[in-house]
């Protein structure tokens, strides 16, 4: 059974700095590509950052890049997501989601795209 368990989550000031970690189960690890997605009520998931694990190819959108790092640790079958900086627009609930990368398009980083998926954890930054 394929797994994605997201933690790392919280309320933290403007300017602060939180650790996402995506710990998966249940599938071949290094065939994925996994994406950090972010949703706020009554807006579709919006792509962040994905990875490709097995050659460690990233994506960022413009509004994070500089700011946020993706990481993979194949060791531990965890995907991480750095967020330094942050702001209050990057308020929301975090899902992580991965997808078979060969042959796919996993670096357009689209939720559409991407088919197993974790139960979200809250980031909330405060001004």
């Amino acid at each position: 059974e394929v797994q994605l368990v997201e933690s790392g989550g919280g309320l933290v000031q403007a300017g602060g700095s939180l650790r996402l970690s995506c710990a998966a189960s249940g599938f071949t690890f290094d065939d994925y590509a996994v994406g950090w997605f972010r949703q706020v009520p009554g807006k579709e998931h919006k792509g962040v950052s994905c990875i490709s694990v097995s050659d460690r190819l990233t994506y960022y959108s413009d509004s994070v890049k500089g700011r946020f790092t993706i990481s993979s640790d194949n060791a531990k079958n965890t995907v991480y997501l750095q967020m330094n900086s942050l702001r209050p627009e990057d308020t929301g609930v975090y899902y992580c989601a991965a997808l078979r990368a060969y042959g796919s398009s996993w670096y357009i980083c689209r939720s559409a795209l991407y088919d197993y998926w974790g139960q979200g954890t809250q980031v909330t930054v405060s001004s």
